[in-house]
Formats: structure tokens, sequence, C-alpha cells
């Protein structure tokens, strides 16, 4: 194993490189393209508006089983000496997929000033108005 690795370890530091810096680029886009209201708008009613039933369902699947891939993944890159970035993996496959609480837990990271901060410079940078998060911290 060790003679693979030290045999491979130009191309897993360019596959890990490559992955972080899609990772960082995803996780940019997403906070720039995000609406300001995200966080607090109601998904229910857009859900139950978006066309027809079996399209929905379909387009409903298709995230659950992104969102299972991008967690594997992401849990794989997490081991220690795997390159890539684990962590964002595992984030971007938590937000496609339909887990119960997954929203309070998203308002619950986001509220930390150490988020926050900023994700509104980066969203003021591209002149984007800042994240509207709920006044209840229950919610």
């Amino acid at each position: 194993m060790t003679e693979w690795l030290s045999d491979n370890a130009w191309w897993l530091m360019v596959v890990g490189m490559a992955t972080l810096l899609c990772g960082v680029g995803m996780m940019v886009a997403l906070a720039i393209m995000m609406p300001a209201d995200h966080f607090i708008r109601s998904h229910r009613r857009a859900e139950r508006a978006a066309g027809h039933p079996m399209w929905r369902i379909l387009v409903r699947v298709l995230k659950n089983v992104a969102g299972g891939v991008l967690l594997v993944a992401g849990m794989i890159l997490a081991i220690p000496m795997v390159p890539g970035p684990g962590i964002l993996f595992i984030i971007l496959g938590l937000s496609l997929t339909d887990i119960p609480g997954k929203r309070a837990l998203g308002r619950r990271i986001v509220r930390s000033p150490m988020v926050l901060r900023p994700i509104n410079a980066l969203r003021a940078r591209w002149n984007r108005p800042p994240l509207q998060l709920p006044q209840d911290h229950r919610k």
C-alpha cells in the first residue's frame, strides 16, 4: 500500500487540490446565488406549486440520491490521509437530502457570527443583499 501511495502521490495531490478548488468554488457560488430570504421563507409552498406531481417526485428522488452520493464521497474524503474537501462534500450532500431538522440546523450554523459575517461580506462584494435570518432562535 505504501508503495502504491508513493508511486501515485503526485496524482493524489492533483486530484485533492482539484476537488478542494471545485468544492470551494461551489460553496462560494451557492453563497452568492442564494436568495437573501432563504432562511425565512417557507419552502413547502414552493414545492407544492412546482409542476406535475410525478416531476416533483422524480426531482426529489434525484436530489436525495445526489445528496447521498455526496455524503458518502465526503465521508471518504474526510478520512485522514485522503486528499479532498470532505467537509464541504458532506455539507453539500446534507443540503440536498430531505432530512428532518435540516433547515433548523442550517439556520443555527449560519446564525454563528463566524459563518454569517464572511458570507455577507462575500455577498456584499458581489452586490447581493445580506442574508436575512428569523428573529426567533427556536425556528
